[in-house]
C-alpha cells in the first residue's frame, strides 16, 4: 500500500494544528508552516471537516481547529478521511467455501486482505498526540520500530 499525497498532506496539516492547538489557524498559515499548496490544502481540510476531524470558524480570526483531542485522532482516521478505506488493493473479498474461480486467486485475495488489515492496525496505533510529541522532541530520521504486528489468520 502507498499512502497518497492527499493522505500525507492531511496528516501534515493536522499535525500542524496539533502543534498549535491553542488557536484557530488560517489555511494560509497552515500552508506556510507546512509548505503545502494552499488550494489543495483547502480541499483536504474540507474533507477532514466532513469526517469530523476539524472544525472551521469564519470571519476575522477564522480558520481551522481540531474537532477532538489529538489523543483521540489516529493516523488511520486521517488517511481514511481523505483516501477512503485503507486496503492493499482493490481486489475484492476472498471467496468462501472453495468457490475460487482461478488458480491461486483465493489465497492471494486473503493475503492482500491481511496486508490491508495490518496496515490499518499499524496506522491506528499512532495518535496525533504521539506524533506531535515526537515532532516537538529531538529530531530523528525515523520512527522507532514497534514490535511486529500479529498477522491475522483467515480461514482458507
Amino acid at each position: 500500500m502507498k499512502v497518497s499525497t492527499r493522505g500525507d498532506y492531511a496528516c501534515r496539516a493536522l499535525l500542524s494544528l496539533a502543534l498549535h492547538d491553542t488557536q484557530t489557524t488560517s489555511v494560509r498559515d497552515i500552508a506556510e508552516r507546512t509548505g503545502l499548496p494552499q488550494p489543495y490544502l483547502e480541499q483536504i481540510l474540507l474533507a477532514l471537516k466532513g469526517a469530523g476531524l476539524v472544525r472551521s470558524k469564519r470571519g476575522v480570526g477564522g480558520g481551522y481547529v481540531l474537532a477532538r483531542d489529538p489523543a483521540d485522532i489516529t493516523l488511520a482516521q486521517i488517511v481514511s478521511a481523505v483516501d477512503g478505506p485503507i486496503v492493499a488493493g482493490d481486489f475484492g473479498e476472498p471467496h468462501a467455501n472453495g468457490a475460487c474461480d482461478h488458480e491461486g486467486q483465493c489465497v492471494l485475495l486473503a493475503v492482500w486482505a491481511d496486508v490491508g488489515e495490518t496496515m490499518r492496525r499499524y496506522l491506528q496505533s499512532f495518535t496525533l498526540a504521539e506524533v506531535a510529541a515526537r515532532a516537538r522532541g529531538p529530531v530523528t530520521s525515523s520512527i522507532e520500530p514497534r514490535p511486529e504486528p500479529r498477522v491475522p489468520t483467515r480461514a482458507r
